[in-house]
């Protein structure tokens, strides 16, 4: 494709992108809706009040009867393939009111099939077994599950001596030991680990002496969890956990609570016109900081001066400026949504620094910039690397370091070294350069053999381990590469990170499609999203043939699907989702970078200036 083509496709795309900014001058985007959210939510409005709730339990009862698969499970989106925990939920949700309703009677009969054809006996212990087994040692969504199962009376009376006890009471500690502590979750799902866990408690046997510890735990417990209730009523603005709280505290004989009522409502006003539910309110502050990102050394010329005002206010708007009351971390980080539910974590927190970066002056940014700086630096772990929301946890995937966090990371300090190396103290400049140094190794240290990195919070549901290097590698790949437009390291840092790329990008062409695409891994079929992050991280790099031949294939794609969505995204406990701005903002970014290379496809193209 020639010069001009991208230049229309880019002009064409930046349109798009502009129409889909809120009323606010922000992106809200748009998550794919979940049938496991719709399950949760139907059964927590059906325990709090049946009646009053009857035309939300119908219209999410309805959405279900219409997007069953042929074999009659559902997956975790509309585009998904069945699994047993979505499929399962579904089932006991809709046990509720299968005996009063014959569409919702036969839908459960087809789930009932797919089931038994997974060799799940939904009337016996089987059901516990397989689901813990699937989730190994990490309770944060086995056991409610199980729980949502056991309420709905699947597999029967007995469901909850299979369920295991959650600590409840270890809640209670102060916060800095939960991390030494075995709490079988992770650390954002205090809120369940206190609700399904008393409601567990309230519903099985135990020994005497735990029933003493619990018993006076059951109080202070639930104090706590009204402590951890947003404004919003959404615990970390989640449909699935909101719901998996409430009807847990409601079968516990906690039905009038106020954190219930807030739940409650939170459901209520959070289903869609269609009667379904996303996983979570929104990504707002996740899609603003790609899209800002998507347009690069072109911003000015799609966005107004205005326009990138509004954008750096609400930033600023959104940072956090206290302890936040659900884990206690400190000033100065962002999290995923504007919504008052939304945790402070290590991905959106450098997204927005160099969003910043880009929409105004260094000089005007400066301070809330280094606040974030600062908030990362006390959030790096001990091996170099970066975490989502809590440092040192580390017992189970989801508080663990990743490369993708880490490499993120790494691109905000460096800008800021850059931007601010003569304006910050002696002893700053050392320790962010040292924090920069200790990603570096951790990336290193990471990179595997074939020269791939792995991501945390997305996959891909066709390679056989559902992890998905190529999103991990295109990702660290792009933030090395602009790293390398920094100045402030020497020519040691400047090797390594050109060996870093150097394999990162080999291992890309190794996995090309024969069709120019980009799965999650080898001879994965290709998505929008694969295909645009792999051809931005090599884009500029001499790889020309390979950049070519994915463009081919993208415009074809796009003429014949428009800016369809994949599902690579997991939330909570690997919970699948798609978001709409994924392609549109991946595909800009692929288009921006191959247009500021100085000889793009045979011509040189005027202009174009660093980004951070």
């Amino acid at each position: 494709m020639t010069k001009q083509d991208l230049q229309r496709r880019f002009d064409e795309l930046s349109k798009i992108l502009l129409d889909e900014m809120n009323p606010q001058g922000f992106w809200t985007g748009e998550l794919s809706s979940s049938a496991l959210g719709v399950a949760v939510a139907v059964a927590a409005l059906h325990f709090h009040d049946s009646r009053a709730h009857q035309a939300e339990i119908q219209k999410g009862l309805r959405w279900l009867q219409n997007q069953v698969n042929a074999d009659g499970s559902f997956g975790d989106t509309p585009e998904s393939p069945g699994n047993v925990s979505t499929s399962l939920l579904v089932y006991a949700a809709t046990k509720l009111y299968a005996r009063s309703d014959g569409s919702t009677a036969r839908l459960q009969a087809k789930i009932a099939g797919y089931l038994a054809a997974q060799n799940i006996d939904v009337h016996s212990a089987q059901v516990a077994k397989v689901i813990l087994d699937h989730y190994q040692r990490d309770y944060t969504f086995s056991v409610p599950i199980l729980t949502l199962c056991g309420l709905c009376g699947v597999p029967g009376r007995e469901a909850f001596r299979h369920i295991p006890q959650l600590p409840f009471e270890l809640a209670l500690l102060p916060r800095k030991f939960y991390r030494l502590l075995n709490l079988s979750v992770v650390s954002y799902a205090i809120p369940a680990l206190i609700a399904v866990g008393i409601v567990v408690f309230k519903k099985k046997q135990s020994n005497a002496f735990g029933r003493f510890v619990r018993s006076w735990s059951v109080k202070p417990a639930l104090a706590l969890l009204q402590k951890l209730m947003p404004a919003s009523g959404g615990f970390l603005e989640a449909i699935p956990l909101t719901a998996f709280v409430a009807l847990s505290l409601i079968e516990a004989g906690y039905r009038d609570l106020k954190v219930v009522e807030q739940g409650i409502q939170f459901l209520k006003e959070t289903q869609r016109g269609d009667g379904s539910w996303p996983i979570d309110i929104n990504l707002s502050t996740w899609v603003t900081t790609l899209s800002v990102k998507s347009l690069r050394t072109k911003r000015a010329e799609v966005l107004t001066p205005e326009a990138q005002t509004r954008l750096a206010n609400h930033l600023r708007t959104i940072q956090n400026c206290d302890v936040h009351p659900f884990n206690g971390s400190q000033p100065g980080g962002w999290g995923w949504t504007n919504h008052s539910g939304s945790v402070p974590d290590g991905d959106d927190t450098p997204g927005a620094i160099l969003a910043l970066l880009q929409l105004q002056p260094k000089e005007e940014v400066k301070d809330v910039v280094l606040a974030g700086c600062d908030w990362l630096l006390k959030l790096q772990n001990s091996d170099g690397g970066i975490p989502t929301f809590s440092k040192g946890w580390g017992k189970l995937p989801f508080d663990q370091s990743c490369a993708d966090l880490t490499g993120h990371s790494l691109l905000a300090f460096s800008a800021c070294l850059n931007a601010y190396r003569s304006e910050v103290s002696p002893v700053a400049f050392k320790a962010y350069r040292q924090a920069f140094l200790r990603m570096l190794n951790y990336l290193q240290k990471h990179q595997r053999q074939d020269g791939s990195w792995l991501p945390l919070w997305f996959g891909n549901q066709h390679t056989a381990d559902h992890t998905n290097p190529v999103y991990g590698t295109a990702k660290v790949l792009t933030y090395l590469n602009d790293v390398l437009l920094h100045g402030w390291f020497d020519s040691s840092v400047e090797q390594k990170l050109r060996n870093l790329i150097q394999s990162g990008e080999q291992f890309l062409l190794n996995v090309q499609n024969a069709d120019g695409s980009w799965g999650g891994g080898k001879a994965i079929p290709g998505t929008m999203e694969e295909t645009a992050l792999a051809v931005a991280a090599l884009a500029g790099n001499q790889h020309e043939e390979s950049c070519q031949a994915a463009f081919r294939w993208l415009d074809q794609s796009y003429r014949q699907n428009g800016l369809k969505a994949s599902p690579i995204g997991l939330y909570f406990a690997s919970l699948w989702y798609d978001e709409k701005l994924y392609p549109l903002t991946a595909y800009l970014e692929a288009l921006g970078r191959e247009l500021e290379r100085p000889l793009p496809l045979g011509i040189m193209v005027k202009g174009s200036s660093s980004v951070v």
